[in-house]
């Protein structure tokens, strides 16, 4: 039996760059493209329209009708379990953050290499998030020097186990992983991974490496 492949869209105003990733990513046997948009709209109508949705999407930010970062915010409301990998030229502290505030699972840098690209893509695919050390020290610094109000949750009402999952999250394990790491099966860390998401009103994965950095459950250390 054929192993399942990681269906990816991908939407991008510049066709040439647009069907260079395609290229490079069809030659990988793991990946599928399903389907081309050239701007936020028509990516919105396709995903209307399919049977069958995208593992993931590489999104570009810049396109005309409707940019990536609006288009983030329908998609991540009317397809929540599609992941978004932003397609950048913008790497800045701002920037990152506010993506993440509004979807993002990842992000490719337009001047990334083939190899940077593929191993984000399945790095996503596997869990649920990526990001870089680089990514993961902005998210961190930008929690810390803004005045940002604390969640109301206290971290009490979290046990030791789920504080201990949510820390190996960070180090950006995968389920299989933890569960090696705490001597439990992948359904117990699937268990408590989705009483986390509860308990601390995170959309996905993403959402509770913010949570544990604005909370100061994490700290740097835990993304070396």
């Amino acid at each position: 039996m054929a192993p399942t492949k990681i269906k990816i869209a991908l939407a991008d105003d510049e066709l040439l760059f647009r069907k260079g990733i395609s290229f490079l990513l069809q030659r990988e046997k793991n990946l599928e493209i399903i389907f081309e948009a050239s701007n936020g709209s028509e990516l919105i109508d396709h995903l209307k329209s399919l049977p069958e949705q995208p593992d993931i999407i590489l999104m570009d930010l810049k396109m005309p009708l409707l940019n990536g970062v609006e288009a983030t915010k329908v998609i991540h409301k009317m397809f929540p379990g599609i992941r978004i990998i932003a397609l950048t030229s913008y790497n800045t502290k701002p920037f990152i953050a506010n993506m993440i505030q509004v979807g993002a699972v990842s992000f490719i840098v337009k001047n990334a290499t083939p190899q940077e690209v593929i191993h984000t893509i399945n790095e996503v695919a596997q869990k649920g998030f990526y990001y870089s050390p680089d990514v993961m020290k902005i998210i961190h610094d930008d929690m810390l020097t803004k005045k940002t109000t604390r969640s109301n949750l206290d971290t009490d009402y979290l046990t030791a186990r789920e504080i201990k999952i949510l820390e190996l999250i960070c180090e950006q394990k995968n389920t299989v992983e933890i569960g090696e790491t705490l001597f439990i099966s992948p359904r117990t860390v699937e268990g408590h991974r989705n009483n986390l998401l509860i308990k601390t009103e995170s959309r996905n994965i993403a959402g509770l490496v913010v949570y544990a950095i604005q909370n100061r459950i994490v700290t740097l250390k835990n993304f070396d």
